[in-house]
């Protein structure tokens, strides 16, 4: 398969999954493109369908997760907030995961994106792998690097805490 086909075949998918991750849509292009670049450099061998998708994932998560990391070490104050610094508070966060959640959802399925995007990183990649594009517990082991007992965990935990806030409501 030539890599526009897979680009076309796996874009929206991956970009579901690094939206859910960065929310932020410019460092999603930027993970996307980079995950088809390393597909280009490395120009690995897949076993199957399920394989070459895995390893999409695998990479694109991986990017994310050092897109974050680079945003923790490298902090920044937006040109608007530098006027204003109340506006750095809760209400930017909320209304990016509410504009967030409009673009990539059905109405009736934005509460429950916006209550996902709430859970820390970890527990909300493994949901999102679970519930959404529906790999089993052994997959998103092997495609996030951690152990199965780790998913199943952080699953347990991103259902309490969607729980909770859903009692909130």
């Amino acid at each position: 398969m030539e890599i526009e086909e897979i680009v076309r075949k796996y874009s929206n998918m991956l970009y579901k999954i690094c939206i859910v991750m960065l929310c932020n849509e410019q460092d999603v292009q930027d993970a996307i493109q980079e995950t088809f670049c390393r597909l280009m450099e490395k120009r690995p061998r897949f076993e199957s369908e399920e394989h070459k998708k895995a390893w999409l994932i695998h990479v694109a998560t991986n990017i994310c997760k050092d897109m974050l990391r680079f945003r923790i070490r490298h902090p920044k104050v937006s040109i608007e907030a530098i006027g204003s610094i109340e506006a750095i508070g809760s209400t930017e966060s909320a209304g990016r995961i509410e504009k967030l959640s409009a673009y990539l959802v059905a109405p009736e399925y934005r509460e429950t994106l916006t209550e996902l995007l709430e859970l820390p990183l970890k527990q909300r990649t493994v949901i999102y792998l679970h519930y959404v594009e529906g790999y089993q517990i052994k997959e998103i082991a092997e495609i996030v690097g951690i152990t199965q007992y780790a998913v199943k965990k952080r699953l347990q935990r991103g259902r309490e805490q969607l729980r909770i806030l859903y009692q909130e409501v």
